[in-house]
């Protein structure tokens, strides 16, 4: 057993020697630490960024890398080290193959770009594509952190994009939702060209990336939600959708105690209806909330939520899937005792196989012979 555990042995005792370091020194060995390796073990909501909470490594090395100060790790504290050739290569990992910077529409007056994640060598049919909308409050994040998650399922017999969109520096609502459905749009009308199935999508995301891709589930064929980015002759519905901590009704969550700084000025909601008090804008709730436009046509849901979440509160998940199971769509929440807003409860194998057996049911059909119901530390909610 402790050969197999020596990589991590030694991996903690070199993370608590840098540590130890003064922040000179720290900054002299930094360019050993790549980005990329700091997101794939601790960027658990895949939104390029990781917080102090997500950080599994001591947190005097957390504070020597975040050299910003901003509270997160992420590329601006990383910008000598993505000049070299190494730190802008995602991993290589076999079976599959990364198309980066696909231009999918216009936003604002610029591109909007995606990266694929497909299998190599590509299946003999058309596969069924899985699309992952990154969190950050709406106003951070990336595609870059979906690669990752995205190769683990293209080698499961799906294929991947990762998307960008405009964050609320750049516009309010409805700019996000606008650029997720352009890229639905874009990968169908571009179906052949990649090998996708065009009538087998599924959209992942967390947190803010929970929200949208739950909008997209909801909001198929709502037009005032399509924008004009690019290929409006394309259907954006969606036929699964895993929903991870994402906001779902703004007035339950702002007014929810424990939580209503969101309801502030600024912050990352209000800053997503375009500023002002949330609770003072009650058309902006309406509007953006994936719970205004359930249809009992909506595809099936998978809504996994942290019981100690401390910035999505929990009612998110639980009160959208009620209103889904009141209209007959289907829904399953399970719910992470003791987890948080993302975090290593997410990534147990539990976890990740039940994401994992609903994309099978919904997108491929199939269950694995040796497959029987997975305990976990949580519940699932009726």
């Amino acid at each position: 057993m402790l050969h197999r555990q020596m990589p991590r042995i030694l991996a903690c005792l070199c993370l608590t020697g840098l540590a130890a370091l003064s922040p000179a020194q720290a900054q002299s060995v930094r360019p050993r630490i790549s980005l990329s390796a700091v997101l794939d073990r601790d960027d658990s909501d895949s939104d390029g960024a990781v917080t102090a909470t997500e950080f599994s490594g001591p947190k005097a090395l957390f504070r020597r890398l975040d050299t910003n100060g901003d509270g997160k790790i992420d590329k601006a504290d990383f910008a000598d080290n993505d000049r070299t050739p190494s730190a802008r290569k995602h991993r290589s990992i076999p079976g599959t193959r990364l198309v980066k910077d696909v231009v999918f529409g216009q936003g604002g007056g610029r591109d909007l770009k995606l990266h694929l994640v497909l299998p190599d060598p590509p299946a003999d049919s058309p596969t069924p594509l899985i699309v992952w909308i990154h969190g950050g409050g709406w106003m951070g994040g990336n595609k870059e952190g979906g690669v990752g998650r995205l190769s683990r399922w293209v080698k499961e017999g799906f294929a991947g994009a990762t998307i960008e969109y405009r964050l609320t520096g750049e516009a309010a609502f409805p700019a996000q939702i606008h650029d997720c459905k352009c890229a639905i749009r874009f990968l169908r009308a571009h179906a052949d060209k990649y090998n996708l199935d065009p009538n087998r999508i599924a959209v992942a995301g967390s947190s803010a990336g929970g929200h949208l891709v739950a909008l997209l589930g909801t909001s198929g064929g709502v037009k005032d939600l399509e924008g004009d980015g690019g290929w409006n002759d394309q259907r954006s519905d969606v036929q699964a959708v895993i929903d991870l901590y994402g906001p779902t009704d703004f007035q339950i969550f702002v007014t929810t105690p424990g939580y209503e700084s969101h309801n502030r000025d600024q912050s990352p909601e209000s800053r997503l209806l375009g500023g002002g008090i949330v609770t003072e804008n009650p058309e902006g709730i309406r509007r953006v909330n994936p719970i205004t436009y359930i249809d009992p046509k909506d595809p099936p849901f998978l809504i996994i939520h942290g019981s100690a979440d401390r910035v999505v509160p929990a009612n998110q998940s639980e009160a959208l899937h009620a209103a889904l199971k009141k209209s007959g769509v289907k829904s399953k929440l399970h719910i992470i005792d003791g987890a948080g807003h993302g975090g290593a409860g997410f990534g147990e194998p539990k976890i990740q196989e039940m994401q994992m057996q609903f994309l099978r049911d919904t997108l491929l059909k199939t269950q694995r012979a040796d497959d029987t119901p997975a305990d976990s530390d949580g519940a699932d909610v009726d």
